[in-house]
């Protein structure tokens, strides 16, 4: 579904659907026409979906993108699951998607469940030192408590965190997104909807596979901007 035959094809599906959003169609007629056009399969319509962005949240979005080397002394909030899953996915020589806005995101979905898997530690440990690297005053890393085993990531990242200079604290819940949508520091995450609604943002997960590309088996990055 992913193969370089496809990519041209869902490339033209994400200028599509980024055209029909920036008119302001419907989400879900948007998706279905585009898909239809297209002969999409449901795996490939929600990577297109995740790709696509219309042209005013394209620009929005670049106008408030930090770099890297910007954060240092500043505080900053991390999307924690949408972040770490993305670096996991990495690891795991998964489907890796590069969208519209410039974001790296994964095909991961949640659905209240999660589990630590054997690059869970090794993720962290990537994030981590990414984190030294920048020299942020502190780092707030936000779980949603109602995912399962959101206590024990909390945990692993709480005690990763013991071997790294840089302050971080892995918060639990309810409301992670509604928070860090009002938040007033650098934001972490490759969510829409919190990139649309917070301030200066930067793709973290994007940064630290980069950085890490050397050790990755296979890279597997749909690039479909």
């Amino acid at each position: 579904m992913f193969s370089e035959e496809t990519q041209e094809t869902l490339r033209k599906a994400v200028r599509d659907l980024s055209w029909l959003r920036t008119r302001g169609y419907a989400e879900p007629s948007a998706i279905k026409l585009v898909g239809d056009r297209y002969q999409l399969r449901a795996r490939q319509r929600v990577a297109v979906g995740r790709c696509a962005c219309p042209d005013e949240a394209m620009a929005q979005r670049q106008s408030r993108r930090m770099k890297p080397q910007a954060v240092e002394g500043m505080a900053l909030e991390l999307d924690g699951l949408n972040v770490l899953t993305t670096v996991e996915v990495a690891l795991a020589g998964g489907v890796l998607l590069l969208g519209r806005d410039g974001c790296m995101r994964d095909m991961a979905s949640f659905h209240g469940n999660y589990r630590l898997v054997q690059e869970t530690e090794r993720a962290v440990e990537i994030l981590l030192g990414v984190l030294d690297s920048m020299r942020p005053s502190d780092v707030r890393i936000y779980i949603d408590r109602p995912v399962s085993n959101s206590g024990r990531l909390a945990d692993t990242i709480r005690k990763a965190a013991k071997r790294h200079p840089v302050s971080v604290d892995a918060v639990l819940s309810n409301r992670v997104d509604e928070i860090l949508k009002m938040s007033t520091v650098v934001v972490a995450t490759a969510d829409s909807a919190i990139l649309d609604a917070c301030g200066p943002w930067m793709n973290l997960a994007r940064i630290a596979v980069e950085q890490h590309r050397a050790e990755l088996e296979r890279f597997w990055l749909v690039d479909l901007a």
